[in-house]
């Protein structure tokens, strides 16, 4: 029997390896993939930066590459904001999503205060182990750059007012929007609304689950994956 072909979508300051650990739990049921967007990991920045519709190009540039006409997709955290904009944009490239921990609304004072928080000499002052582990992990373009391309990445998802369930009203893959029930980044209503405003979308709010990607209950999220994306 073939197996689903899944490609896991990483979250902003991530990379391909942060689904290391979750990949022994998925591999006998999917065909998988994972690839760093341009500038994350071992992948260098190109023009024109960072941006949703450009990491949506890099998906199908893997795709092609690796003979796929179509996948589904898990999008952690910003890789979910990708696979929406790559479903809005090439609809036939997607078969169905899930995402985690994404946040779809935007606005100038949500995006404001989450680039307070990408100060480089901040984190390397107050948190020196994440600015470690950042700058081992993102090895082309360099951490600093990468929080620096983040930054108007965020900036500009604020001037644009992210995704709303308007825009999300024609989307026709499936969907199933998670959220963590102790996440601080997302709320369930903002992910609620979105999940109700699509043609084939649920939501599934996902027990002691945080938002950041190394604390969440890696066996529940395989658990919810193989359901979803196996179901007939």
């Amino acid at each position: 029997m073939n197996k689903p072909t899944l490609l896991l979508l990483h979250g902003a300051l991530g990379a391909g390896e942060q689904f290391a650990p979750l990949v022994p739990l998925l591999r006998d049921r999917f065909d998988l993939h994972w690839l760093d967007f341009a500038g994350h990991g071992a992948r260098p920045l190109r023009a024109p930066g960072f941006s949703m519709e450009h990491f949506g190009e890099n998906v199908r540039d893997y795709l092609r590459e690796h003979g796929m006409a179509r996948a589904h997709f898990f999008g952690y955290s910003m890789g979910g904001y990708v696979a929406c904009t790559l479903a809005l944009s090439h609809p036939e490239v997607v078969m169905s999503i899930t995402t985690l921990g994404t946040k779809f609304y935007w606005d100038a004072e949500t995006a404001a205060r989450e680039v307070g928080r990408l100060d480089p000499q901040q984190i390397a002052a107050k948190v020196p182990h994440f600015a470690q582990a950042l700058a081992a992990r993102h090895t082309a373009t360099g951490w600093e750059a990468v929080l620096s391309q983040t930054r108007d990445l965020l900036l500009a998802l604020g001037e644009r007012g992210g995704l709303r369930p308007g825009a999300v009203a024609g989307l026709a893959p499936r969907m199933r929007i998670c959220q963590g029930d102790r996440d601080a980044t997302v709320t369930v209503g903002e992910s609620s609304e979105m999940a109700r405003a699509l043609p084939h979308g649920e939501l599934e709010v996902l027990p002691g689950t945080p938002h950041e990607f190394e604390r969440v209950p890696l066996a529940r999220l395989a658990y919810t994956l193989t359901d979803f994306f196996t179901a007939e």
